[in-house]
């Protein structure tokens, strides 16, 4: 049943990104032209909600659906390995036209040539797993 309920989560999600335009090309060229804020106004509620649900589940203590503690980890303080992550992703953002949540909404709209996109993302991320212990920490 909660299976169910995540399905749900996710159908919405996706119904809102697709209605906010946020999985739209044109809108992510217009952000990466710097020709419009709708973009920047989507990503920006977004940091300002996340960072103040982060709070809540922190202060609250509230746990997962499975009862779960949420716990927090820190992240390490490399700058660079985030600066090139970053670089990395901003390109393939740029050259796709969609980040990862997107690409599943632009399938369920119909649009099938994401599925290309989609692909390689998924090669990519097995590449990295490959690669992760032996790439520069």
């Amino acid at each position: 049943m909660r299976v169910l309920g995540y399905l749900f989560i996710g159908i919405f999600f996706g119904i809102v990104l697709f209605k906010s335009e946020a999985a739209s090309w044109f809108r992510i060229y217009e952000m990466f032209q710097f020709d419009a804020f709708h973009m920047y106004g989507i990503i920006g509620s977004a940091l300002v909600l996340g960072i103040l649900q982060i709070q809540v589940i922190k202060r609250l203590k509230i746990k997962s659906f499975s009862g779960e503690q949420i716990v927090f980890v820190p992240k390490d303080k490399g700058f660079r390995r985030y600066l090139f992550g970053g670089i990395l992703f901003g390109m393939g953002w740029a050259l796709a036209g969609a980040c990862p949540g997107p690409m599943y909404t632009l399938v369920g709209a119909g649009f099938l040539s994401i599925l290309v996109v989609l692909a390689a993302a998924v090669l990519g991320t097995y590449c990295y797993g490959l690669l992760k212990q032996k790439l520069p920490h």
